[in-house]
């Protein structure tokens, strides 16, 4: 088995950061957490009243804001301020660089969150919020942490995927203070007006990193950056931004129906 996946997906680093050596542990981690937000999360709380979380998700939402905020502004002072890379063409740093084992630990700190990304749903069982476990919710936690392993397997750490984390990062810090704020204050929830700009956040995060692909590809046709990891990029992100516009939409632009439209449609309907 271990040769089928080296095959599959051959290991770039002699020296894998956390998670992104043996596929089992990432495997591991999926099928556990589709199981219990699929089926197994649903049965355990069939008969049980919501869990209060309240006091849980103030700490993982402070968590999240404080771990994603620090891994933003960190990125953003080693690419800009130290300007350590070209931000023309991102290359991973090779061995022995001077800056390799830096690229190393904000890649596993990011692949780490990934994972701890996936207690989001875990959380949305445990109070019975079936309504937010969407397909886009589970295909997007499911694909960014896989993704994020075979990535880091088979490319190595940083270069292209500092743009990806960067603008990611910075969402986050976003989607958590909100997050944190409709926990923690229940009765503002639907008064936070600006909500919907979290989703529109997200479509701008995968059309510049859409972009961003484009210009590596066609602009800077001598980067070192595999042309099969601009492509994959690139798709997950016109996927990303086909999903979200759709939620946008309906979620915000598609007018609710009134309550006399309702009655005439049960009407009919009877």
């Amino acid at each position: 088995m271990e040769a089928f996946f080296q095959s599959v997906l051959p290991q770039a680093d002699p020296n894998p950061i956390v998670l992104a050596g043996s596929p089992w542990p990432i495997l591991t981690i999926l099928a556990l957490y589709l199981v219990f937000v699929l089926k197994l999360g649903r049965i355990f709380m069939e008969h049980r009243k919501p869990y209060d979380l309240r006091r849980v998700l103030m700490v993982y939402n402070l968590f999240q804001i404080a771990y994603n905020g620090l891994y933003f502004g960190g990125i953003v002072y080693y690419l800009f301020y130290k300007q350590i890379c070209n931000l023309r063409c991102l290359e991973t740093f090779p061995q022995g660089h001077e800056h390799k084992q830096v690229e190393r630990v904000f890649h596993a700190a990011y692949l780490i969150n990934k994972v701890i990304d996936l207690m989001d749903t875990v959380f949305f069982i445990l109070r019975k919020s079936y309504k937010q476990v969407t397909f886009l919710h589970i295909y997007h936690h499911v694909l960014v942490v896989f993704a994020g392993f075979a990535l880091t397997r088979t490319y190595g750490t940083g270069g292209h995927l500092n743009i990806l984390a960067l603008l990611n990062t910075m969402v986050h810090v976003m989607m958590y203070f909100y997050y944190f704020l409709s926990s923690q204050y229940p009765s503002i929830k639907g008064n936070i007006w600006w909500k919907k700009y979290i989703t529109l956040a997200q479509l701008f995060q995968f059309t510049l990193i859409l972009g961003y692909g484009i210009y590596v590809l066609f602009f800077s046709p001598n980067c070192g950056v595999p042309v099969g990891l601009i492509y994959v990029t690139m798709l997950q992100s016109v996927i990303f931004i086909y999903l979200f516009a759709t939620f946008y939409f309906h979620a915000y632009l598609r007018p609710a129906k009134s309550p006399i439209n309702n009655r005439k449609s049960e009407v009919k309907q009877s």
